[in-house]
């Protein structure tokens, strides 16, 4: 994310919101330490953003998917019951 200090935002405001608008959001810094983010009203709370379950409905998992290229993981390991699982 790209950090502008008070001067080059004030300088530059309508070209760093078309970038916001493009989705690049920016942080506004006043002697190299962050005191605010500009964000599209349209982007989520970075604490409102979810990730887990944002496949649900789109793919499979196996019942045996801990168990899946068991015997090939045990050759390489050196095992030597690898067949008779």
């Amino acid at each position: 994310m790209e950090t502008v200090n008070i001067h080059e935002a004030k300088t530059n405001l309508s070209r760093l919101l078309k970038k916001v608008q493009e989705g690049n959001p920016f942080i506004i810094s006043k002697a190299g330490k962050p005191i605010a983010r500009v964000t599209s009203i349209d982007a989520p709370h970075p604490k409102q953003a979810k990730r887990v379950g944002f496949l649900a409905g789109q793919i499979e998992v196996p019942q045996d998917f801990d168990r899946m290229g068991e015997k090939e993981i045990q050759v390489l390991f050196g095992e030597e019951n690898a067949s008779s699982s």
